[in-house]
């Protein structure tokens, strides 16, 4: 296959994979549905890294839209640094963080022989990369879970299903923080974003670099206001801006012209305000909170990614020291 063909494969291949729904009779302006809703695909790992987006006349064509307002999204998109491109190029999504990995793969083996095998190329002597791998498996480890999070309501959230997840010390700073203080790591396994970590990794040392989890689908909460027979009053509870933003571009396509979606930032002026609710979407927080008979729980992040992190942790802590429990948490700030 020609280069150019298989530029054409991967276009078409994008664009089926973009599966955007858009809904024109809600508050939502469509552009910023195109925006939030790509920034979920990318978030949720289902457009990755690298790969090429349509052309704004492709998806406007798709989506049955004008093309100035793809274009509009794009825009916001490369300002946002979800995208990256050159003039006459296609956009493409940002590479995510470098992680360092020699190979994709799950075969420990493959793993360590790609390693080898890049270690040799950069005129590494196998009795060099021997001692350095003892010297980072013996390493202290760490005592605490530091989670980076810009956006303050979304750190406190990611702070609550992780330190519940994994029942540890919990603490968390922005990047800010982190910039102008490298020591608030110190003694902490780094957590934080896909496409936060690469800014991240720039403040820590090579040695304990952060560890990244994945934002979970909607795909569940897509399906149950699919199942409602009536209109109903969908009410997103949370004590974070940047999820009520975003739970309101990805529920928007499932709510059509019968459903209505409203949205409620803690603290809630009083109760009464959900008793006309049929469906309660509660993050993390909210969730303790709010009484409602038809509550539903909308976590951030996915279950597989916290039992990854769990299971890291699990391995750190049988290298000889255990980490703080619940005795032991900080309130995070």
């Amino acid at each position: 296959m020609s280069q150019r063909a298989a530029v054409v494969v991967r276009l078409r291949t994008a664009l089926a994979k973009m599966e955007l729904r858009i809904n024109k009779e809600c508050d939502v302006p469509v552009r910023d549905q195109v925006v939030e809703q790509v920034v979920y695909l990318i978030l949720t790992a289902q457009i990755k890294p690298g790969q090429p987006m349509p052309s704004v006349r492709e998806l406007g064509r798709k989506l049955q839209i004008h093309h100035n307002t793809v274009s509009e999204a794009y825009q916001e998109l490369v300002r946002r640094k979800w995208l990256e491109g050159r003039r006459g190029t296609r956009l493409t999504v940002r590479p995510a963080a470098e992680t360092g990995e020699p190979l994709n793969t799950d075969d420990l083996d493959d793993f360590i022989n790609a390693t080898l095998a890049l270690a040799r190329r950069l005129g590494f002597s196998d009795q060099a990369l021997r001692e350095r791998v003892r010297e980072r498996l013996l390493a202290e480890p760490p005592d605490h879970i530091l989670l980076v999070e810009q956006a303050p309501g979304l750190r406190q959230l990611l702070v609550e299903e992780i330190r519940s997840a994994t029942r540890r010390r919990v603490e968390s700073c922005s990047l800010d923080d982190l910039r102008s203080d490298h020591e608030v790591c110190i003694g902490a396994l780094t957590v934080a974003t896909p496409y936060a970590l690469a800014e991240i990794n720039t403040c820590l040392s090579k040695a304990r670099q952060a560890v990244s989890v994945q934002f979970a689908t909607a795909k569940e909460h897509l399906e149950r206001i699919g199942r409602l027979e009536e209109p109903s009053v969908i009410a997103v509870v949370s004590i974070s801006q940047t999820f009520l933003r975003t739970a309101q571009a990805v529920l928007a396509p499932a709510l059509g012209a019968r459903h209505t979606l409203a949205l409620f930032r803690l603290p809630l002026e009083s109760r009464e305000v959900l008793q006309g609710a049929d469906l309660v979407f509660c993050d993390s927080a909210a969730i303790r909170s709010v009484k409602h008979p038809r509550r539903i729980h909308y976590q951030l992040l996915a279950p597989e990614s916290l039992d990854s992190l769990t299971n890291t942790l699990g391995v750190i802590s049988k290298r000889g020291q255990t980490l703080g429990y619940e005795s032991h948490y900080k309130e995070v700030k």
